[in-house]
C-alpha cells in the first residue's frame, strides 16, 4: 500500500495493549460485518505490560478483574508479575484470532475528519514510510501517557554524579545492582514495586520521598479464589471470583470516601506495624483514593524495610553531588545508582495531531461523554479505564458500547455519531480526577468532565454497567445523522 492509496476500513483501533485487544475482540464478536484493523506503533502486543521491564513489575489490581471477561485468568495469583500479564495478553490475542488484524510498527501521527465524506484519514509512519488509512470510526486505545519518556525533573548537579541515573520506564538490560547502594526517588507504585526486588541484590536501598503514599498489604494469592477454582467449573469460578473482587473493591472505595479518617488510620497503622518505620514516613498529606493506593502483595515492601536492607528518607533534594544526593536538611545520601521513579508524562491520543474539518482538536476544550467520547468530535471514541479499580473493567464496557453504537448506526443507515453539549453541565474538572503528580502536571491535556450525566465520569463499575449496557442511544446528548445531513 502506498501513501497515495489508502487502505479503508470501517473501524481503525489505535493500540494493541489491554484496551486495544478488548476492542478488537468485541468488534470481531459483536460487529462481524464491520471491517477493522489495529494499528500498533511498537513491535509487540501488550502496551504498558510490554514497555515496562523494570525489576519486580506487577499488577496493582487483582488479575481476576484486570483480566478479560471473555478469557478467564486461571492462576490463583491475584497480583501477577509483568511477564505473566504480557503473556496473558499475547495468548488472548492469538487464541481469539486477532493477530491478522494487528499491524505492528504502525505509529499514528495524525488523524483528520472530513464531514463531506464522513471519513477519518489516519496518517501513519510504518517502517520509516508514510501510509494512510481511511475509516468510518476511529477508536483510540493508546492510554494517556508518553511511551517515549517518563517525567524526569531537572535537578541541579546531575552531570556531576559519578554513578548511574536510571528511569524505570526504560530500564537498561545491563544494569548490575549487585552489592550497590541504590537510592530510589519517589514513593508511588513504581518505587514500592522496585524496592522488594532490588534488596535481593543491592547492599542497601533507600526510598527518598518528598511525601509518603498510602501502601496497602494484600495477599498475593486469592485463597477463596483457589478454593472456588478447585471445586467449580472454570468459567463459573472466574465469574464468582471476579464479582467478589468487584464488590469488595467498590465497597472499600465508597467507605474510603465516606470515612476517610478511619481508612487513613487503618492504612497508616498497618504500614507502621508491618514495616517498623516511623509514622512520619508513612502518613500522606492527602485522603485515601485522592491518589491511587500502592499495593504490597504479601507485605513485601514492609518486609524489606523491617529487614534493614531498605529504608525511607522523607526530604527534599537540594542537588546531586559526585557521591550521591544532598538533601534540604543537609544530609547527604551516598549512592552508586539513582533510580528516578518520578512518574509518567501525560500524553493524550499517543501524541497524534487530530483535526475536525481542519480545526485542531484540543482535548482540554472538550467534554468527556460517558468517559468514552468527546463533545464535538464525530465517529470517535477513546478507551480510558478506572482510576480506582482495574483498567480493564471500564475498557470492556466502552468497547461493548462502541459496538452497540455501530450496530445502531448500521441498522438505521446512519453515517455520523457525535456527542453534542447543550445547556448547563455544571462545574467542570479534568476527566482524570486525581491529585497524582502526573495528572496535575498534564491536566491541561485532559478532556473535561461535568457534574451532570452524561458528562460526568463515574468511578463506579456497578453504575457504569447499567449506564453503558442499558441506557438508550438517544439520550439528548448523542446525535446521529446521514452523511451531509444535520445531526439530530
Amino acid at each position: 500500500m502506498s501513501a497515495s492509496t489508502p487502505a479503508e476500513f470501517d473501524v481503525v483501533v489505535v493500540g494493541a495493549g489491554i484496551s486495544g485487544i478488548a476492542a478488537a475482540h468485541y468488534l470481531q464478536r459483536e460487529c462481524p460485518e464491520r471491517s477493522f484493523v489495529v494499528l500498533e506503533g511498537r513491535d509487540a502486543i501488550g502496551g504498558t505490560w510490554d514497555l515496562f521491564r523494570y525489576p519486580g513489575i506487577r499488577s496493582d489490581s487483582d488479575m481476576f478483574t484486570l483480566g478479560f471477561t471473555f478469557r478467564p485468568w486461571t492462576s490463583d495469583a491475584s497480583i501477577a508479575e509483568g511477564a505473566a500479564i504480557r503473556d496473558y495478553i499475547r495468548e488472548t490475542a492469538r487464541e481469539e484470532g486477532l493477530l491478522p488484524r494487528i499491524r505492528f510498527g504502525h505509529r499514528v501521527n495524525a488523524a483528520h475528519w472530513d464531514s463531506r465524506r464522513a471519513r477519518w484519514e489516519v496518517q501513519v509512519a510504518a517502517g520509516g514510510e508514510p501510509q494512510r488509512f481511511l475509516c468510518r470510526f476511529l477508536f483510540f486505545c493508546s492510554g494517556y501517557y508518553d511511551y517515549q519518556r517518563g517525567h524526569e525533573p531537572a535537578w541541579p548537579g546531575c552531570e556531576t554524579f559519578t554513578g548511574r541515573i536510571v528511569h524505570p520506564q526504560h530500564w537498561p538490560e545491563d544494569l548490575d545492582c549487585a552489592g550497590k547502594r541504590i537510592v530510589v526517588i519517589g514513593s508511588g507504585a513504581t518505587a514500592i514495586t522496585l524496592i522488594p526486588s532490588l534488596v535481593r541484590q543491592a547492599a542497601h536501598v533507600t526510598m527518598l520521598q518528598r511525601s509518603p503514599s498510602y501502601i496497602m498489604a494484600l495477599p498475593g494469592r486469592d485463597a477463596i479464589g483457589r478454593t472456588l477454582q478447585r471445586v467449580l467449573p472454570r468459567k463459573l469460578a472466574y465469574r464468582l471470583i471476579r464479582w467478589k473482587n468487584i464488590l469488595l473493591s467498590t465497597a472499600f472505595f465508597q467507605f474510603s470516601r465516606r470515612r476517610p479518617q478511619a481508612v487513613r488510620r487503618f492504612l497508616v497503622d498497618q504500614a507502621r506495624k508491618r514495616s517498623g518505620v516511623e509514622e512520619k514516613h508513612l502518613q500522606p498529606r492527602y485522603d485515601p483514593w485522592d491518589q491511587r493506593l500502592c499495593i504490597a502483595p504479601d507485605a513485601d515492601v514492609f518486609r524489606a524495610l523491617r529487614s534493614g536492607k531498605a529504608s525511607i528518607v522523607t526530604d527534599q533534594i537540594e542537588r546531586f553531588t559526585p557521591q550521591g544526593l544532598l538533601l534540604a536538611s543537609g544530609e547527604e545520601l551516598t549512592a552508586d545508582i539513582v533510580i528516578t521513579a518520578t512518574g509518567l508524562k501525560l500524553q493524550m491520543l499517543g501524541g497524534a495531531q487530530v483535526t475536525v474539518d481542519g480545526r485542531p482538536l484540543r482535548s482540554a476544550d472538550t467534554l468527556s461523554y460517558k468517559g468514552m467520547m468527546l463533545s464535538g468530535v464525530p465517529n470517535f471514541a477513546l478507551s480510558m479505564g478506572y482510576t480506582n479499580a482495574s483498567w480493564t473493567l471500564k475498557c470492556e464496557l466502552i468497547a461493548r458500547r462502541v459496538c452497540r453504537i455501530l450496530n445502531h448506526m448500521r441498522a438505521r443507515g446512519l453515517d455520523v455519531v457525535m456527542p453534542v453539549q447543550e445547556g448547563d453541565v455544571g462545574a467542570t474538572r479534568p476527566a482524570l480526577d486525581l491529585s497524582s503528580g502526573y495528572i496535575q502536571r498534564g491536566s491541561d491535556q485532559l478532556p473535561r468532565q461535568g457534574s451532570r450525566t452524561p458528562w460526568r465520569i463515574h468511578q463506579n463499575y456497578l453504575l457504569d454497567l447499567f449506564v453503558m449496557k442499558l441506557s438508550p442511544m438517544r439520550d439528548g446528548a448523542l446525535r446521529f445523522a446521514r452523511a451531509g445531513e444535520p445531526l439530530r
